[in-house]
């Protein structure tokens, strides 16, 4: 039989860990912005606005989704944000950015991340979607 306490601090762990996540990488695109500049498409304009305002978006939304009240708008936002930031993580695995970030002794392992992120962008999608429903 399932304890629905259980399954409601499951689901508020989850979300903490999510907001989180996602404070803790919007937080750095202040601390690194070079970094994160170098993965934005060269195609896209103002890498430097782009890096901050994802940031910020990333910062909002981690926090939005830690409350009952902005949860589902949240998610939604966190779900939007992961799609319009696929083009990066893509360009990161396909141009070789990944291995130009790191030491050179890390690169072979940077080159490998990036493209094992590109699938674990749909997980990060799917997961965000869970908070976007009704519980």
């Amino acid at each position: 039989m399932t304890d629905p306490d259980a399954d409601a601090s499951d689901w508020s762990t989850g979300r903490a860990v999510m907001g989180l996540f996602y404070v803790v990488a919007g937080v750095s695109h202040f601390f690194a912005p070079r970094a994160f500049k170098r993965v934005v498409p060269p195609q896209l304009p103002r890498p430097r606005a782009l890096v901050y305002l994802s940031g910020i978006a990333e910062i909002v939304l981690g926090i939005g989704v830690l409350f009952e009240r902005t949860r589902r708008v949240s998610a939604w936002g966190l779900v939007a944000l992961l799609i319009a930031v696929f083009p990066a993580n893509v360009y990161m695995a396909t141009d070789d950015v990944a291995a130009d970030l790191v030491p050179e002794r890390f690169a072979d392992t940077a080159r490998v991340a990036a493209w094992v992120r590109l699938p674990l962008q749909a997980v990060l999608v799917g997961w965000a979607w869970l908070y976007t429903r009704a519980r």
